[in-house]
């Protein structure tokens, strides 16, 4: 009988490509450093080829060890049988830990590729799980190494400069780290810097993140768009930057105090409420995907610290401005469009959106993607037991390369966004906050953000209310014909959960959003209450 032939799972195949041209790519690095054809072969250099060989040869016995291990443990099992996806499991784990091990040896650009393919979502959970532990596992630079680096970026002299700079990093990352300083103008600020390195091997997608993420000057101007865009907030701050201190390699901001977002002892500790810290966070970015269409690229724990100074007893300060997405007109109030189709269960404008974002017959999975349902389930906020069944047997009939296909299929601001939105799920999930919260938000700013359209190009959105009576009346008007609709779809929502939500859950909810509008005008309390009134007691006006 003749063997049948294999053919390696496209999905690992972006894994292995990724970290085996960063491989390449490094041992590119140190030859393409030397101009000579001839280099002086002094004790360092020998050292440092000896080093690179020896980092090169690791990644690629990984690579074969793991292609040998997909090749022999999956050869000749039915991809639909229970066992090849127990098997292709298990050889996921092997080769993720065998990645890991390889980049916490070789550290720099490996562990910086295992974090950006441990955010990809197109891989398997083995691999994103086992390399999300690089995030943690960064040893910093020696000072002397960042003393070079001022020098080179802000002349001899730069000690000058300051009154002091501690020599132990804040914050140390693959490949820049912060440092804490004070100006001599008693400013308090953060330095982040990184050393020199070439990026011209790196394979393109990986490439265009780091090549965001390490030039500081733009990073810079991100943070400036976002502080204008969010002036007016009274819960988000963006620390201030200091261009005369800024270049490619180094990034002087304001200094903020806080802690990690999901530093549950220390929200206790101030005696603030993780659901309204959720809640606020949740808002910040559903403006920025559904109003703005402007979207910090990274919201992990790490870049969204909470302070303990601001009107409600907190305020969200949002670092690391490196990578935003940045949605045209028509995407975003496509993506609008969609999130209304995707609460109210318009199945047939799921499907035609999705055909917009070129998700073809995959746009079936769209609700569970972002909701957690099937595109059959009776509404977006609850699912049922026999609905649980039946999402979990049509995820198990997914092969591989479907969800691969599937990925392939979507434009990059999708997919940015999808993994934008798993982050802060992943957020409100371990602070213990009912994903209700999310989607009602969501379904708000998408609401809003569908009928408002920018107004300029510096990311001013028609909810701040400008001096000019023209934009003060135009955002008075969609902010109440908006609030209208949500309440609509909102009613329309919790009522038709009956099965799902506890009575007392869905009156929380209402009482959470009339909360949130207890300052605006009278007209506004005027519909909020009566709102109420029909929540409670919904043959009232009837």
């Amino acid at each position: 009988m003749t063997p049948k032939p294999f053919n390696f799972p496209a999905k690992r195949t972006t894994a292995l490509f990724l970290l085996t041209a960063t491989a390449v790519s490094a041992a590119q690095t140190s030859s393409s450093a030397v101009p000579s054809p001839l280099p002086a072969l002094s004790p360092e250099k020998i050292g440092g080829e000896i080093h690179g060989l020896i980092r090169t040869a690791r990644a690629v016995s990984t690579v074969a060890s793991t292609v040998v291990d997909y090749e022999f443990s999956l050869r000749g099992l039915p991809k639909d049988s229970d066992q090849y996806r127990q098997t292709i499991s298990q050889v996921h784990l092997r080769s993720a830990k065998r990645f890991l091990k390889l980049c916490e040896a070789n550290k720099g650009f490996y562990v910086k590729a295992g974090q950006f393919v441990s955010a990809q979502k197109v891989l398997p959970k083995e691999y994103s799980s086992t390399l999300s532990s690089l995030q943690d596992q960064v040893a910093p630079l020696p000072f002397k190494v960042i003393g070079e680096v001022l020098k080179d970026n802000l002349g001899p002299d730069f000690s000058e400069m300051f009154l002091s700079i501690d020599e132990q990093p804040v914050a140390a990352a693959s490949i820049a780290q912060v440092h804490r300083a004070v100006l001599k103008s008693g400013h308090e600020v953060a330095i982040k810097l990184y050393p020199q390195y070439r990026l011209e091997w790196l394979p393109l997608a990986f490439a265009k993140s780091m090549s965001s993420e390490l030039d500081f000057v733009q990073e810079a101007r991100n943070s400036e768009i976002a502080a204008k865009t969010f002036r007016n907030s009274k819960m988000v701050r963006i620390p201030h930057v200091f261009w005369d201190l800024t270049t490619r390699q180094i990034l002087t901001m304001q200094f903020y105090t806080g802690h990690k977002i999901d530093d549950l002892d220390f929200l206790n500790q101030i005696g603030v409420d993780p659901e309204k810290v959720a809640k606020s966070l949740t808002e910040l970015f559903a403006e920025m995907i559904f109003v703005h269409g402007y979207i910090h690229g990274d919201p992990h724990p790490g870049n969204i610290l909470v302070s303990p100074e601001g009107c409600n007893g907190f305020s969200l300060v949002l670092l690391d401005h490196a990578v935003y997405t940045v949605l045209d007109e028509e995407f975003r109030k496509d993506f609008c469009q969609l999130w209304e189709a995707l609460i109210l269960k318009d199945s047939m404008k799921i499907m035609r959106l999705g055909e917009r974002f070129c998700a073809g017959k995959y746009s079936r999975y769209l609700p569970i993607i972002f909701t957690g349902t099937t595109i059959e389930s009776k509404n977006a906020v609850g699912i049922s037991i026999e609905e649980k069944e039946t999402l979990k047997h049509e995820l198990k009939s997914l092969l591989f390369e479907d969800l691969s296909s599937f990925m392939e299929s979507l434009p990059q601001d999708f997919i940015a966004i999808m993994r934008i939105d798993a982050l802060l799920r992943y957020i409100i999930r371990k602070m213990d906050v009912s994903r209700v919260t999310r989607l009602l938000t969501y379904t708000k700013y998408a609401v809003y953000g569908r009928l408002c359209p920018k107004l300029d190009g510096e990311g001013e959105s028609c909810k701040i209310l400008r001096t000019n009576f023209y934009f003060a009346v135009k955002a008075s008007f969609f902010s109440f014909m908006s609030t209208l609709k949500y309440l609509r779809i909102l009613l329309t929502v919790l009522t038709g959960a009956t099965d799902v939500i506890p009575r007392r859950q869905k009156l929380k909810s209402v009482q959470n959003y009339l909360h949130s509008k207890i300052n605006c005008d009278t007209l506004g309390l005027l519909v909020h209450s009566v709102f109420l009134l029909l929540c409670v007691c919904p043959n009232a006006l009837f």
